[in-house]
């Protein structure tokens, strides 16, 4: 309950996740009326000042959704067309820092970005043509594809959705709201699998 690190989920108000905000930005939004609904576990109770009129204490409840009204830019461009930026954060953990060579899971300062295709090979820095490798399968492998080092790739690289960014980008989701994200996920989405057992 007092744990001011948690982060909220942000969705607009048809539902479709937007992004994480801290207690502030939803105390923000909460005064300025910008609040459609929210649910799932309630995360902070603030208090406020005291009213000059009711001599009453203004509350505010934040829970771990907060749907808020206005559309996104995303929503005018379309989610389907939405390409993440591709950084080794989030690939780290779309890959569940694991090699995908080897298939050892490893510490971050472990780990490197591997493109399947080199780039010399003509092949381009995007999340199709990336993989989280190790540094010693990465190091073997070098300028070559995995055909070429004998080496095979055990998951096929994927862009993931908006929502799946999300998730990506989360710090320790609770349950409620890791629930939502992964409705919001296609069912042909690998996190799917690689989630099971892996719920926060």
């Amino acid at each position: 309950m007092n744990d001011l690190t948690r982060q909220v989920l942000r969705t607009d108000a048809a539902g479709m996740p937007l992004g994480w905000i801290d207690y502030q930005e939803a105390a923000r939004l909460h005064y300025h009326g910008l609040v459609a609904y929210s649910f799932g576990s309630r995360l902070f109770r603030l208090r406020g000042g005291y009213s000059a009129v009711t001599g009453l204490r203004s509350l505010v409840e934040i829970n771990s959704i907060v749907a808020t009204y206005g559309h996104s830019s995303l929503r005018k461009q379309g989610y389907r067309s939405y390409t993440p930026p591709l950084n080794n954060p989030t690939l780290f953990k779309r890959d569940a820092f694991a090699c995908l060579y080897c298939g050892n899971p490893f510490s971050r300062q472990d780990l490197s970005r591997d493109h399947v295709t080199p780039i010399s090979r003509n092949g381009q820095d995007n999340w199709n043509n990336v993989v989280t490798a190790c540094k010693r399968c990465n190091n073997h492998k070098a300028n070559r594809t995995p055909e070429q080092a004998g080496m095979q790739l055990l998951a096929i690289p994927f862009t993931p959705t908006h929502a799946e960014y999300i998730y990506l980008k989360g710090r320790r989701i609770l349950a409620d709201q890791m629930e939502f994200l992964m409705a919001h996920f296609p069912r042909t989405s690998p996190l799917h699998e690689r989630l099971k057992g892996h719920r926060p």
